[in-house]
């Protein structure tokens, strides 16, 4: 009886803990509700930062940013994403392309422009056909059209290394 006793007690108090610890966990629509914030911080930070100058291999607000410093800074600050380093690097990543007609802000918006057709710039898209980057030397981070001349004809695809959306 003592044994059926404990056996029914040990049963029922795993059966509470597992119900609490279920209860404990965020709801998925809560969950999604964080991504999507801390994405909407990628880009509103991203517009922060307009006018800081563009400085090669910078990785900071007080020394400047290439193109891809720029977008590593914004993720890992704002949203605790670790993305590649590099421009080549973030597009060989295993990260989702997305098709321009689905671009959702926060997405990696990538360039040729080197004269070899590679991969060559990437900048932040924030929506409405435009997005955030950091040119090159001399220029400040600023945002552009992708209907531009320039941009519209260098455009080669896209990257999600977030989850919302």
């Amino acid at each position: 009886m003592f044994k059926s006793f404990c056996y029914l007690f040990i049963v029922g108090l795993s059966f509470a803990l597992s119900s609490a610890s279920a209860n404990l966990s965020a709801p998925p629509s809560f969950t999604a509700s964080l991504k999507e914030a801390s994405i909407e911080n990628v880009v509103d930070r991203a517009h922060e930062l307009l006018g800081t100058p563009y400085k090669w291999g910078g990785n900071s607000v007080e020394q400047g940013f290439d193109c891809s410093s720029f977008l590593v800074y914004l993720f890992k600050t704002e949203a605790n994403i670790q993305i590649p380093r590099t421009t080549a690097a973030m597009h060989r990543s295993t990260a989702a392309t997305i098709k321009r007609a689905a671009l959702k802000p926060g997405d990696a918006v990538f360039f040729k422009g080197n004269g070899r057709g590679q991969v060559s710039h990437v900048g932040l898209y924030i929506g409405e056909g435009k997005f955030i980057h950091s040119p090159r030397t001399g220029k400040n981070i600023r945002i552009d059209s992708l209907s531009n001349r320039y941009w519209n004809k260098q455009y080669t695809t896209a990257k999600r290394f977030h989850s919302a959306g």
